[in-house]
């Protein structure tokens, strides 16, 4: 039975969307942006603020009532309804520690039927020491050496996945180069197994 590592942000849920059209616009009325002018991750720079600025923007909601309470990508919950119990299934995902109980709750209550783990490579925050065991994605699954398909929408991550010989499905986002819909992606998901 082959493995799937999913990624959860802005894959399994929309979390920069969210983000976006409900936590950062709502504050800042001046943003004259829309979120599929988001063609950079992170966005800093289209927004005019530092990294930092964006982070603690970022972080704030993740420990939110709002991203708590957001629903899964319909077409990816779909799809795991069709398909799930045919592979086994992983979270990878890149956030704070801080905000890590949080991401893995979301993920158990709405995948957790089929994503049976949860594994996330902590993204580093100022004032935060904890020890690092890896520092990519493509560092986990180098170590992990179980899983036969990257579903993620960062091209850097698929670039070194497919560099260690696994599969890669990019899905398409604003701040990628993917052609293809996400029903499209799926499909292809689908045909690459």
């Amino acid at each position: 039975m082959k493995t799937i590592a999913w990624d959860v942000d802005d894959v399994l849920n929309d979390l920069t969307r969210a983000w976006f059209e409900q936590f950062w616009k709502p504050a800042h009325s001046d943003c004259s942006l829309h979120y599929d002018q988001l063609v950079e991750n992170p966005p800093e720079r289209l927004l005019g603020i530092t990294r930092t600025e964006y982070l603690a923007s970022l972080d704030a909601f993740r420990l939110s009532e709002i991203a708590s309470a957001m629903k899964p990508v319909s077409e990816v919950l779909a799809w795991f309804q069709r398909h799930g119990s045919s592979f086994r299934h992983l979270a990878l995902t890149a956030t704070p520690l801080r905000t890590a109980p949080n991401s893995a709750a979301w993920v158990m209550r709405h995948f957790g039927t089929w994503i049976r783990t949860f594994h996330f490579v902590p993204s580093p925050r100022s004032g935060e020491t904890i020890p690092v065991y890896d520092e990519t994605k493509a560092d986990f699954l180098r170590w992990f050496g179980q899983v036969d398909v990257l579903v993620d929408d960062n091209p850097t991550n698929t670039r070194a996945a497919g560099q260690l010989g696994i599969q890669t499905i990019l899905v398409p986002r604003p701040w990628n180069t993917s052609q293809l819909t996400l029903a499209q992606t799926l499909d292809v998901l689908m045909e690459s197994l």
